[in-house]
């Protein structure tokens, strides 16, 4: 049966296209990008510049109960070829990585984009945890977001509740200040990085391009693709 339904997608779209990749190819007209570790976020958990019309979302996940267009791990995205993206978008995915599976999934980034290219990745703010828990206030509130309270423990280890329920993936294996989380981009080979800590939602939010740009190319890129600063406390701004 599985032969007989790859026969009949290379008979509809030529060539030996498996079903799966070509779920994610994009109609001409539209600009790829691929959002890794989606879980089960829609296309309105995406920064409001990616809900543009102009913009195919490619959701990409290890999980396929969340019904992603493309299953693939962000250390391993073999199926998407070199510079196929136009943005690659990854929220609160690369803690749950080991410090040793963080220089493969930023490869993979910059691998996938073009050469105009450019990734967004945010990710918990551990400096701003740690000013909390410098205070002793471990399991005090330190924001609400949509649905429940997060603590500082949340923060550094991964929500409490998920962690019970998927131990092996929710977990947070890793972690990151801004000026960490900008040095492992610029050590996987991008070049121009901006990036901004928001205090009231102890996250941190970087953009990064693999070919050189101006100061104010690069802070335009970030005013329309990063959200809004609440507050930030820095940024950083490289060429």
């Amino acid at each position: 049966m599985a032969a007989l339904a790859n026969w009949l997608w290379r008979w509809l779209v030529g060539g030996d296209v498996s079903p799966e990749r070509f779920r994610w190819q994009a109609p001409e007209e539209k600009r790829v990008l691929l959002h890794v570790g989606c879980g089960r976020a829609n296309r309105s958990h995406l920064p409001c510049a990616f809900q543009a019309p102009e913009w195919h979302e490619v959701r990409v996940d290890l999980d396929r109960e969340v019904e992603p267009d493309l299953v693939a791990s962000v250390t391993d995205l073999s199926a998407v070829p070199d510079g196929a993206a136009d943005a690659y978008y990854a929220s609160h995915v690369i803690e749950h990585l080991y410090w040793f599976e963080v220089p493969q999934a930023l490869a993979e980034a910059r691998r996938v984009l073009k050469p105009n290219g450019f990734a967004v990745i945010t990710c918990p703010d551990l400096q701003e945890a740690a000013a909390m828990i410098a205070e002793d206030r471990l399991y005090d509130v330190a924001y609400y977001s949509p649905a429940w309270p997060i603590t500082p423990f949340d923060i550094v280890f991964s929500y409490r509740p998920f962690v019970e329920r998927w131990p092996l993936t929710m977990s947070h294996k890793c972690g990151f200040t801004l000026t960490t989380l900008v040095a492992a981009l610029r050590e996987a080979g991008f070049v121009a990085c901006y990036g901004m800590r928001r205090p009231q939602a102890f996250d941190l939010w970087v953009v990064a391009t693999s070919a050189p740009l101006s100061e104010s190319e690069l802070t335009e890129l970030a005013r329309t693709y990063l959200p809004e600063p609440l507050g930030a406390k820095a940024v950083a701004v490289g060429k």
